[in-house]
This record gives structure tokens, sequence and C-alpha cells, in this order.
């Protein structure tokens, strides 16, 4: 069997604000496209992403911001954080998990700055959409054998 996961859905409370905080962090616009009847599409991809997100009217009876612990990927932490500080996001400091295998939900078991060795899969930072829906921005290097 060949899947892939291709699209998030992200409950929002408004869809403008929405695309223009994804699209303000460097997320591409793939689609935006309303019905007649009141659906709202709008797709947009992480940069680098072959997976995308979409926000709109009428797709998910989730509550806005409800969403947590979405991953986004990057080979470089620092660089990533810096550059959603510049455009305007909230980005917790680095931080690692005092047990370093992955980590808790929440703010539980943070230590802060990055992993000691460095280690892929261990580094981290999280921010919040407008909405509250959570992301964690950890930092791969090497992937693991398969990945």
């Amino acid at each position: 069997m060949d899947l892939k996961l291709e699209i998030i859905i992200l409950p929002v409370a408004d869809v403008d604000r929405a695309k223009d905080f994804y699209e303000n962090i460097g997320f591409r616009l793939d689609a935006d496209f309303s019905t007649d009847r009141g659906l709202r599409v709008v797709q947009l991809t992480p940069p680098g992403s072959h997976a995308s997100i979409m926000v709109g009217d009428n797709l998910t009876s989730a509550a806005p911001g409800s969403l947590r612990g979405l991953h986004l990927v990057t080979t470089d932490l620092d660089t990533a954080r810096s550059e959603l500080l510049r455009s305007g996001v909230d980005v917790s400091p680095i931080w690692h998990d005092q047990d370093g295998v992955f980590h808790w939900a929440g703010d539980a078991n943070r230590i802060p700055g990055p992993d000691e060795e460095h280690d892929s899969y261990s580094s981290y930072a999280s921010f919040d959409d407008p909405d509250g829906n959570e992301w964690i921005i950890q930092q791969v290097v090497t992937r693991l054998p398969g990945r």
C-alpha cells in the first residue's frame, strides 16, 4: 500500500487572518477558492514540504485552535527560529526534553537550550498560530535509516 500524508485541516476562526499569518511565515499559497454555498478552501504548503495545510470555512467542526503538536522539521533550528521571530511570531526559546526520547505534551519535562549532544530529533522550539494551534519545530540533521 502506498499512502502519503497530504493535507492537515487546521481549525481557525478567521480564514483571512490565518492565511495572512501562514503566508507571512513563508508558506506557499496553493489555492483559495469558495463556493456559492459557503465552503471556502485555502491551501498552504510549508517551505520544502510535500504535505500542506488547509484553512477555510465549513471544513471542520473542530474548535479553532484545538490542534496541538503539529510538527515542522528543519535542519537548522536556530535559523528557522530567527526567521520566524523576524516575521513577528512569538517563538519559544530552543528546548529539549529531559528524557531525550521525544517531548511531552505542553511544557512538561522541557529543559532550556538545545540537546547537549545536538542529536537529530532532540531539540525543539514552539509557537502558536493566531488561533492557538500549536506548532513544534524539530531539528533533524541526520534522519534515521529508512526515513
